[in-house]
């Protein structure tokens, strides 16, 4: 598995640039863990099948209460190695900077172009946290300009549409337009989130947040009451702006 940092080399973790940069999955997130906490088992699904799966956070999350920059980085290398990604790349805006700017949807574009992704994951908007929901705008935005061909990005102006675009929760429960099951993954998936010790590990000097009071076990109930909605173990939950065309016998397997 090849991780490709865009900005700080990680200590300890080879760098490289893909040789097939073609992704069929390409998850955006705010921060590092945004995207493990919504759609890691998902994820995990995905690479054990052959899948190129790729993983932009925007920022550095260099607000975060706990940890910093560099431990956060570490941890979301070794998150990904987990799941088994073939790409994950940090674009460095500012944390609770995710406005609706020319400059940031430029530089997403430019990744969504360059890697090609079949299918474009964002976080759902409705979330307590404002950067979950604007990081969902600014791509919207970018898998829309991305597809223009008089649309220019430095070093990639080949035009790239994106087939499609789901939206993942991370700290809502809502009603889900698909589920995925992730039975047989949901270890991979809390495996992914244990590697976030700075966030989610109580210790004697962290600060208070609900990430520290159980808060993957609030995740892992979540996938719980999804799979019931379908009669699995575990699920995780999407949502969709278009309907779902099933290319299968409803009647088969």
């Amino acid at each position: 598995m090849k991780v490709y940092w865009i900005g700080e080399t990680l200590p300890g973790k080879m760098v490289n640039v893909m040789e097939n940069k073609s992704l069929h999955i390409l998850a955006f997130g705010a921060h590092a863990d945004d995207v493990e906490i919504g759609m890691g088992g998902t994820i995990a699904k995905l690479t054990s099948g052959g899948k190129h799966v790729g993983i932009c956070d925007l920022t550095d999350a260099d607000l975060s209460s706990n940890g910093n920059v560099h431990l956060r980085k570490e941890e979301a290398g070794n998150a990904a190695e987990i799941l088994g990604v073939t790409l994950r790349v940090s674009l460095g805006f500012p944390d609770r900077g995710l406005f609706l700017k020319e400059a940031y949807i430029n530089k997403i574009a430019k990744i969504i172009r360059t890697h090609k992704p079949q299918i474009v994951f964002v976080p759902y908007a409705k979330d307590r946290h404002p950067d979950h929901g604007n990081c969902s705008r600014l791509v919207e935005e970018a898998v829309f300009s991305a597809g223009i061909k008089k649309y220019a990005t430095e070093g990639c102006n080949e035009p790239h549409k994106v087939e499609r675009v789901y939206y993942y929760m991370i700290n809502g429960f809502h009603q889900p337009d698909f589920l995925v099951d992730i039975s047989a993954f949901i270890d991979k998936k809390l495996s992914a989130l244990g590697a976030y010790k700075s966030q989610f590990e109580k210790t004697a000097e962290s600060y208070h947040t609900p990430l520290v009071n159980g808060y993957i076990e609030t995740v892992e109930a979540r996938e719980r009451m999804f799979g019931k909605l379908v009669n699995v173990t575990y699920a995780e939950g999407f949502k969709s702006k278009v309907p779902l065309l099933l290319k299968y016998d409803l009647l088969g397997e």
